[in-house]
């Protein structure tokens, strides 16, 4: 009977710490930017909601179409949530990227405008957001000129709460990045985040 007992404690324990809201790592600022629909979007949008980012721009050749399926596989999986969550693709090239151009990419990938948004607007806002608040690397190489590759972005996803507490980032290399990421955002919904 002990040890039923001190299994049953340990289960609930370690469901517990799986449920548990993650650490805050630093809140977010208000930002105001522009969606791929074209109309205002900004952090009041997002308000009551746990949120995961990621950061592209589509004219990238390389690590964004993986980046972006990846969000799609995430997109898939939130469903279970009942809209408690919310996909946020931040442009790291906005001078380029129109809304009519992050529509069509949005289309690429099966976006559902309900549940994943994507961003643009003048580059000085989208670096406060991005750098300054998300503390994630974006920018051009120097030298770069209109150069698609002297383009370069941060390839983490960065989960945020209701209160846009930033709760944690996942490295979309990762084999298992989806999975991770859905969990974490999870953690967060679970936990009143």
């Amino acid at each position: 009977m002990r040890v039923v007992f001190t299994m049953l404690l340990v289960s609930l324990v370690a469901c517990g710490r799986q449920t548990a809201p993650p650490p805050a790592y630093g809140r977010l600022p208000a930002f105001d930017l522009v969606a791929e629909s074209g109309r205002a979007f900004g952090s009041a949008d997002l308000a009551h909601k746990v949120w995961i980012a990621n950061f592209i721009f589509t004219r990238c050749p390389t690590i964004c179409p993986a980046f972006s399926a990846k969000m799609a596989l995430v997109q898939k999986k939130i469903r279970s949530f009942g809209g408690a969550v919310q996909l946020v693709s931040f442009s790291v090239d906005p001078e380029y990227d129109t809304p009519p151009r992050l529509q069509a990419y949005a289309a690429r990938y099966g976006a559902d405008q309900a549940l994943w948004t994507f961003l643009t607007g003048p580059l000085d806002e989208i670096k406060a957001v991005v750098k300054d608040g998300l503390k994630v690397a974006m920018g051009k190489q120097e030298g770069g000129g209109d150069d698609v590759a002297a383009i370069f972005h941060g390839t983490y996803f960065v989960v945020l709460d209701a209160d846009m507490q930033i709760r944690g980032y996942v490295d979309s290399n990762d084999a298992t990045a989806v999975q991770q990421v859905v969990a974490l955002a999870g953690r967060v919904v679970a936990g009143g985040g």
